[in-house]
């Protein structure tokens, strides 16, 4: 089975951002669950919308054995409420299967100013759960958004796969293929097959459901680029 866990407005201006929090709980789902990575997905950037830096949601994708998602979310839940930061207006979202509806809501959401009442009625209406854990609960817009954009397969770039995090300076592209990054492409979408790649900070693309690396050439080696 794949699992999706959701995540935004977890943080405040002086603490850590969201994605720092996913992968945290990615590495403790690590220890009963096939980790697929964790997600960063940009959102609708707008003067309506509250933020700390930019408007950003967090998703993490794993494989397991059939587990209730009331399960799961109990578990997400305490970590989020362990590390509630004052100010903030979590919102957490776990899902299994991921209908169509709610891909383009997320979609939808990259684009639009969207109000809390829509996601949790779309979530209600797909069972899928969906929560507001403090503040006023804005972070459910975000958090059902990031399951969307993560199970559409082709939106956002990865902050947590495989071993990319322990690669640093100049590297062949066998080591970074190795690390767990499915292929490295220009942006034309041309195979790399050759050369060294920058490796410090590399945040691989989602696209097709995989971990690519978008690269563009520099003077002797080949430079990662982050793309949403």
């Amino acid at each position: 089975m794949r699992y999706f866990i959701g995540l935004d407005d977890t943080d405040n201006h002086e603490s850590r951002g969201t994605g720092h929090l996913a992968r945290v709980m990615a590495k403790a789902l690590a220890q009963d669950f096939h980790l697929l990575g964790v997600t960063r997905h940009q959102l609708l950037e707008d003067e309506r919308v509250p933020k700390t830096a930019k408007n950003s949601c967090a998703a993490i994708l794993f494989e397991g054995e059939a587990v209730l998602l009331e399960e799961l979310a109990d578990f997400a839940r305490k970590m989020m409420q362990e590390d509630f930061q004052p100010g903030s207006d979590p919102g957490l979202c776990v899902a299994s299967a991921v209908p169509d509806e709610v891909i383009a809501y997320g979609q939808r959401a990259r684009r639009e100013f969207l109000c809390q009442q829509e996601p949790r009625d779309l979530a209600a209406a797909h069972g899928i759960f969906l929560e507001g854990l403090g503040g006023d609960e804005g972070g459910v817009i975000g958090a059902l958004a990031a399951v969307g954009l993560a199970a559409s397969g082709d939106d956002g770039r990865y902050v947590e796969v495989g071993s990319i995090r322990d690669l640093e300076g100049l590297l062949p592209i066998s080591r970074v293929l190795a690390s767990g990054i499915a292929s490295v492409k220009t942006l034309d979408g041309a195979l790399v097959l050759g050369g060294v790649i920058l490796t410090d900070k590399m945040r691989p693309a989602r696209r097709d459901g995989q971990p690519v690396l978008f690269v563009e050439q520099e003077v002797g080696y080949w430079l990662p680029l982050k793309l949403d």
